[in-house]
């Protein structure tokens, strides 16, 4: 899928991290997936305006407070498995304050944040996930806080639910989907990565660009299931194979960060973090 020139920014900007990129970075980058530079420069102004973006003295641009804490959870994809700890077979709840009164754009920003923290609806109002994550509830807390989440409803954990109810809770994933998804994703990237060694480096940048993406989406997307429920050794050999896929799509857009285009760069990037346009949605409201 095409990156929009909104997630394209949002995602190229989210490479620099801390520093910020000059509108020639951008439209160069723009240019490689079809965006018109005035498409572009629209689009960058209405992410300002929303404070998804923000302006330096020097008229470049980095990630914006209101984009912060989503692109934190975005970047945080190659160490997902230090999230975890071992599931005692609780859960952690979340009931929704006010959820058929919500209005239709918060109920997608609130939606976009629960599917990022794992939570999926057991009943009307009330989403679950299991407590296996480190921290525990009071971390979740923190991290629904910073998605803009903090007045979503209560959290608390769940040490009982009855055996009927545990077993709807189980069933809320497929596993077999979870599963299948990983491997072919893993296929993917594997078969890519041979292709990429030989396209023409725009058409390399282009491809490591998309399917980086959509490899990390389905990363920072999982669901992080304990054992009981999805094997896990899968979903650790996908990551893997990101992390691989990323070093070389880092390698095939480095002129972009080192010839002159983004200056100021922290020590250590060397290449775009590929983050999904799929989760821009999160972003924008």
């Amino acid at each position: 899928m095409e990156p929009s020139p909104r997630g394209l920014i949002l995602d190229l900007l989210s490479t620099v991290g801390r520093t910020s990129a000059p509108v020639r970075a951008l439209i160069s980058a723009a240019g490689l997936f079809g965006i018109a530079e005035n498409s572009l420069r629209v689009a960058l102004a209405r992410l300002l305006a929303d404070g998804l973006v923000e302006r330096d003295a020097r008229g470049s641009y980095r990630i914006g407070p209101r984009a912060a804490a989503m692109n934190q959870e975005i970047r945080g994809w190659r160490r997902v498995e230090e999230r975890l700890v071992r599931w005692s077979g609780a859960w952690v709840g979340l009931q929704l304050a006010g959820a058929r009164k919500t209005p239709a754009r918060e109920r997608r920003q609130r939606d976009s944040a629960l599917r990022v923290l794992g939570f999926r609806l057991l009943s009307p109002g009330f989403e679950v996930r299991p407590d296996n994550l480190v921290g525990g509830v009071a971390a979740l807390r923190e991290r629904l806080a910073s998605l803009g989440l903090a007045d979503a409803g209560p959290v608390f954990r769940l040490d009982q639910l009855d055996a009927s109810w545990d077993r709807n809770a189980r069933a809320l994933w497929d596993a077999d989907d979870l599963l299948d998804g990983y491997r072919t994703t893993r296929r993917q990237l594997a078969r890519s990565g041979e292709r990429l060694r030989h396209l023409p480096r725009q058409q390399a940048m282009v491809e490591s660009f998309l399917l980086g993406g959509a490899a990390i989406r389905r990363v920072v997307l999982d669901p992080l299931l304990p054992e009981a429920i999805v094997p896990s050794a899968e979903r650790r050999e996908l990551v893997a194979a990101m992390q691989r896929y990323d070093r070389q799509g880092r390698e095939i857009w480095q002129h972009w960060l080192g010839d002159g285009e983004v200056r100021d760069l922290p020590v250590g990037v060397r290449g775009p973090e590929m983050i999904p346009d799929a989760l821009v949605g999160a972003r924008r409201s």
